[in-house]
């Protein structure tokens, strides 16, 4: 399941926008200001900006967000139709724009295309390991895992992103959350029982490899593929 993060101070447009985004079957986190925004951005897939928000505007929030390498798809709300303005957004990062007022449906629309285009996948499989992304149900060989939600959450992490090597603090943050007060070790105790569950083995791996000194890896899928 893609999060996605909406950043608005309009209490009615988090709402409405809330409620079209889970209903088409996203995870959706919400920040009124981009002081907030900015401790979510590392953990979402998608986020949309308004454009004038308080203190820090959206345009601050993508230039911040590039500047960090994030490169998630950044779609702006504004009221500014302005080409130039666009410009100015598109050469910041900005993938894409809505004018307000404008209609949820679009919104909903632009973010499925943004995610389609940023490759995020609903459905993904690594040997006779399956995941669906938007039931949140995982199975091996076949058989219905039945993982926590914070199993669950550290599972998919792993699996969209095959070969990349996560720190413990990045997996800290990222599953548990920024404000999560825990050190590191509560990842190792959530990996190793995510193994047991996997029938994986620590010292032959088939699925989360340990990289020494630094943290974890999903190790890239032997066969089946990825569906999408």
């Amino acid at each position: 399941m893609a999060r996605v993060l909406i950043v608005d101070d309009d209490p009615a447009i988090l709402e409405i926008l809330h409620a079209y985004l889970s209903g088409a079957g996203y995870e959706v986190l919400q920040a009124a200001g981009g002081h907030q925004a900015r401790e979510l951005l590392p953990r979402v897939d998608l986020a949309i900006l308004d454009w004038m928000l308080p203190g820090i505007s959206g345009l601050d929030l993508a230039r911040e967000a590039r500047a960090l390498g994030l490169e998630l798809p950044l779609l702006m709300l504004t009221a500014r139709g302005e080409e130039e303005d666009k410009l100015r957004g598109l050469d910041l990062g900005v993938d894409d724009y809505v004018v307000k007022p404008f209609s949820p449906r679009e919104v909903v629309a632009r973010v499925r295309a943004l995610l389609r285009r940023a490759g995020v996948r609903h459905e993904i499989r690594s040997g006779d390991l399956e995941l669906d992304l938007r039931t949140r149900r995982a199975t091996l060989s076949g058989q219905i895992l039945e993982l926590s939600k914070l199993e669950y959450d550290l599972l998919a992490t792993f699996a969209q992103h095959p070969g990349l090597v996560w720190s413990r603090e990045r997996l800290l943050e990222r599953v548990w959350g920024h404000d999560f007060p825990s050190t590191t070790r509560v990842v190792d105790v959530h990996v190793t029982g995510l193994r047991r569950k996997l029938g994986d083995d620590a010292d032959a791996p088939r699925f989360i490899e340990t990289v020494r000194g630094v943290g974890y890896r999903f190790m890239e899928a032997q066969e089946g593929g990825e569906g999408s």
